[in-house]
């Protein structure tokens, strides 16, 4: 992987990421596909519509169905998809916390049993790369222990000793196998934790930038029930501790807000589900704020969903069009809904990356607040 950064205007950074599929220009926001699929919408969708240059699968999800093995039979993600651009897989870690009731972690791995059929599974840090170099993703996360918030500070640090005990083990056994894969063109990041302790951040950070071989870092276990300020504080406080020359990635997050606020803190890369679960349950994004396309009000109303927007979507559809068919809950509503908001936070990154080249940023922040109370 290359990476290079190119302007900085304060924290703010326009890098660029060049993969062995695709050359990603940051900041950048990750579509996320978690089963090999970014739901309502295919590879054309992606590259063409949307232009997208990285979508996250996640590893957990493709590992129980259809299985890595599978997907390696296909040529990876990248040969199972038909999709031709990078792809980053999390690790599983984020699902063995989402799905605390049938998981159990230990110093080795974590322990759970299939949300499909209920049949037991254990994930080392080993087990989980091995399943990613299946998928031949191009950022491979590693195993980590993420845990819900507040939390006590016992539990925050065995958190933060186990994810640099799996971190360890992971870096040694990535360099073991590109020994014995000398072509294999995969990268591999860390995820910081720590909760919102701004002590346990810098020995999680010190720490994991202390192993120097990853090609990455990632803060993770943030948006899981601390306030945003407190998300903000610990972003602002955690980048400095991340290496200058290589990405920085806030894991699951966010709301647009929370991108703008979190790219002046100096974090390249986003993924979240939010557009497209908001998107099928009828919340569109716009340059104005959201647009509850449930409501009665959309109904004769000839204009596009966002009229400074260019998707597919608003070039072609009215917000009357729209508003008919989430409520006939037909499946083209889906596509739409999501093409356009998925456009809408591709194309929130793009302009953020243009004001950071123009050193501007603080004009494109504030005008953006402007117009959300206009």
């Amino acid at each position: 992987m290359e990476f290079k950064v190119e302007v900085s205007d304060g924290d703010a950074r326009a890098c660029t990421i060049k993969t062995a599929h695709s050359e990603i220009k940051t900041p950048v926001f990750m579509p996320v596909g978690t089963v090999g699929s970014v739901k309502a919408l295919d590879a054309k969708d992606m590259e063409e519509l949307l232009g997208a240059k990285i979508i996250l699968a996640n590893t957990y999800h493709m590992y129980l169905r259809p299985g890595d093995e599978i997907v390696k039979e296909f040529g990876g993600l990248h040969g199972f998809t038909t999709c031709n651009q990078s792809f980053l897989t999390d690790s599983g870690g984020f699902q063995a916390f989402s799905l605390s009731d049938i998981s159990k972690a230990d110093e080795n791995g974590i322990k759970f049993k299939s949300h499909i059929d209920g049949s037991p599974h254990y994930f080392t840090p080993e087990k989980v790369l091995d399943i990613e170099y299946n998928l031949n993703s191009d950022i491979m996360m590693i195993l980590d222990d993420l845990i819900a918030l507040p939390a006590s500070k016992e539990r925050v640090k065995l958190s933060i000793e186990r994810t640099f005990n799996w971190a360890k083990r992971s870096i040694e056994y990535h360099k073991k196998m590109r020994e014995i894969e000398e072509n294999s063109k995969q990268n591999i990041f860390a995820i910081i934790q720590g909760g919102v302790d701004k002590e346990f951040r810098r020995i999680s950070a010190e720490g994991l930038v202390g192993l120097e071989d990853f090609d990455g870092y990632a803060i993770g276990g943030l948006s899981v029930g601390e306030s945003n300020s407190e998300m903000y504080d610990i972003v602002s406080y955690t980048t400095p501790f991340m290496p200058k020359d290589k990405p920085r990635y806030l894991m699951g997050v966010g709301t647009p807000e929370d991108i703008v606020e979190c790219i002046e803190r100096g974090v390249d890369m986003f993924d979240c589900v939010m557009p497209t679960r908001n998107a099928r349950n009828g919340t569109l994004f716009t340059s104005y704020g959201k647009v509850n396309i449930k409501s009665g009000r959309y109904k004769l109303i000839d204009e596009p969903i966002d009229k400074e927007c260019d998707c597919y979507t608003c070039k072609r559809y009215s917000l009357g069009y729209i508003h008919h068919l989430f409520k006939a809950k037909e499946i083209t509503y889906y596509r739409l809904a999501s093409l356009h908001n998925l456009h809408y936070y591709l194309n929130l990154v793009k302009e953020a990356r243009v004001a950071i080249v123009d050193k501007k940023f603080d004009e494109f922040k504030k005008n953006f607040y402007f117009k959300r109370v206009k």
